[in-house]
C-alpha cells in the first residue's frame, strides 16, 4: 500500500516534484478487503469444528433448550459403550467424584450439562447424577434433541 505518483498538467503548485508527479492520497483497499474475505472464510470453516463433545446420539423430547451462559458449561458425558467423559477426556468411573470436585473448586457456577447417549440404561444416567451432586454439582442440565414426542396431543 505505497503512496502512488500522478502526473499533473501544469499545475501552478508551490511545491512542485521532479517530473510534475503529485501524490495520490487515496488508500487502496483492494489488499484490505483481500484479506478480510480470507479471514471470512476461515472462521466460517473453523466454527463448525469448535463444538466440544463427544459423539453420541441424544434422546429426543418436546422441552426448550436452556439460555446461554457466559462461563463455558462443563459437559459430562455417558457414550453407548459407558464411557464417563468430563468435557473431552475420559475419566474413571472410580475418579469421578474426585475429578469433579476439583473442577468444582475452580468453578463459579455449579451447572453441569449431562449428556447421556440414548442407548444407556436409566439407571446408569441417575448414577453419575448422583456422583456430579456429590462432586459439588447440583445444578444438573439434561442434554437432549429437539423434536421428540410431546404427550399432550399437540403437534409441532
Amino acid at each position: 500500500m505505497g503512496a502512488q505518483f500522478v502526473k499533473k498538467g501544469g499545475g501552478t503548485g508551490r511545491r512542485r516534484r521532479r517530473g510534475g508527479a503529485a501524490r495520490m492520497s487515496e488508500i487502496n483497499v483492494t489488499p484490505f478487503v483481500d484479506v478480510m474475505l480470507v479471514l471470512l472464510i476461515i472462521f466460517m470453516v473453523a466454527a463448525p469444528m469448535l463444538t466440544v463433545g463427544v459423539p453420541i446420539e441424544l434422546p429426543r423430547t418436546a422441552a426448550d433448550a436452556l439460555p446461554a451462559e457466559q462461563e463455558e458449561p462443563l459437559s459430562v458425558t455417558l457414550t453407548a459403550d459407558g464411557a464417563v467423559m468430563i468435557m473431552s477426556s475420559e475419566v474413571e468411573a472410580s475418579q469421578l467424584v474426585a475429578q469433579l470436585r476439583a473442577i468444582a473448586a475452580e468453578r463459579r457456577d455449579n451447572r453441569v450439562f449431562l449428556r447421556a447417549d440414548g442407548a444407556i440404561p436409566y439407571e446408569r444416567v441417575v448414577q453419575v447424577m448422583g456422583a456430579l451432586n456429590s462432586g459439588g454439582f447440583n445444578n444438573i442440565g439434561l442434554v437432549t434433541e429437539q423434536g421428540g414426542p410431546r404427550f399432550d396431543g399437540a403437534s409441532d
